[in-house]
């Protein structure tokens, strides 16, 4: 029987979703709770890896079980031996060729950042920047992200593929409070991270927009700084 679970995960005690051999991960933690339901060992794959510190409002994972449980009640036994910080929220059953990483259409990332005073309590889930941007800048640079390019620029390590998909960036402003939704087919290593540190450039006046469109345009790598993990969620996955 093939399951297709919906997950959030708070990642900050977490090296991020893939396991590892030397430290604590999300996979891990399904896997080591659902070896118990299964009596045997089981692989849980997700819609993509997320970094360490990065949190998941709605993680998608797939896995085979040998018995056949009910949803809810798989549901209720994998969050009553699971973490307090990983969460199972959604569970169906899939057709057997349905893969959470291979069938994903769409996905949606956002990004905290704090423009206002130091936030203490709230440090693990958000950006504390603590300075002002210029809104109306960054939301005029975002736009010549959307469309489907080579994203070199953005990606951190080399890969054979670059392109990628954005289909639509949202900024709002609320109080101190800025949020970028980004939403698109394909997000590669640090991708979001890196393109918000570039719009923080623009933000607070250290490059412009026309600099801004020439690092796209110029499909090189760009020294900007990669935006810190804990301000980072995977907020839903559409298939």
């Amino acid at each position: 029987m093939r399951y297709l679970i919906t997950i959030s995960y708070d990642g900050s005690n977490y090296s991020g979703y893939q396991k590892l051999k030397d430290a604590p991960t999300i996979q891990e933690e399904l896997e080591k709770c659902l070896k118990v339901i299964n009596k045997k060992e089981v692989s849980v794959k997700s819609s993509g890896r997320t970094d360490k510190g990065v949190h998941a409002l709605a993680q998608m994972c797939h896995f085979d079980l040998d018995i056949n449980v009910p949803t809810k009640r798989l549901i209720n036994a994998m969050n009553s031996s699971l973490p307090d910080d990983i969460r199972v929220i959604k569970c169906s059953l899939v057709k057997d060729d349905f893969h959470a990483r291979f069938s994903v259409k769409e996905k949606t990332y956002k990004y905290v950042i704090n423009m206002g005073s130091y936030d203490l309590f709230n440090n693990r889930y958000l950006y504390n920047y603590c300075n002002k941007l210029d809104v109306l800048k960054i939301k005029k640079a975002s736009k010549y992200l959307i469309g489907e390019r080579s994203f070199k620029p953005f990606v951190s390590g080399y890969r054979n593929n670059y392109d990628s998909a954005i289909r639509s960036i949202t900024i709002k402003k609320t109080g101190d409070i800025l949020t970028i939704r980004f939403v698109g087919k394909s997000f590669y290593k640090y991708m979001v991270r890196n393109m918000v540190g570039a719009l923080i450039l623009v933000g607070n006046g250290k490059i412009s927009i026309d600099d801004f469109k020439k690092i796209i345009e110029s499909n090189k790598e760009y020294s900007y700084f990669t935006v810190p993990a804990n301000g980072l969620y995977l907020e839903g996955v559409k298939y």
